[in-house]
């Protein structure tokens, strides 16, 4: 499941960069994942790394937000948030952001486009 989540992440970065390239680097990746050594965890956690976060952040204002959180899952049933993603997502919303969780390239592609033209 982690790497069709993956393989849907890298279409999407690789269509995003394509078709917007005035904010390529406004779009960047969130590496919660991966095995770890509890020395490097602890460094990343140190260093501001919280766990639930977004996949992918656009850092790029519009209408009323501030940035738009992507996640990716996929469409197997067993594809969905954990607690701590619940609770991430519900606290980068208070602060004024957009969070949606997208199952597939045309729908990643569609919110991004969205909510580029807010």
């Amino acid at each position: 499941m982690r790497h069709l989540e993956s393989t849907l992440q890298r279409a999407f970065v690789r269509w995003f960069r394509l078709r917007h390239p005035d904010y390529a680097l406004n779009l960047t990746s969130v590496p919660n994942g991966g095995l770890r050594n509890k020395t490097e965890a602890a460094l990343l956690k140190a260093e501001g790394m919280t766990a639930g976060a977004a996949d992918l952040l656009l850092l790029v204002p519009r209408g009323c937000y501030g940035s738009l959180g992507l996640e990716f899952k996929t469409l197997s049933k067993g594809s969905r948030q954990s607690e701590a993603q619940k609770t991430w997502q519900r606290s980068f919303e208070q602060a004024g952001n957009k969070y949606v969780i997208v199952r597939t390239l045309e729908e990643a592609m569609m919110v991004t486009e969205n909510y580029l033209n807010l």
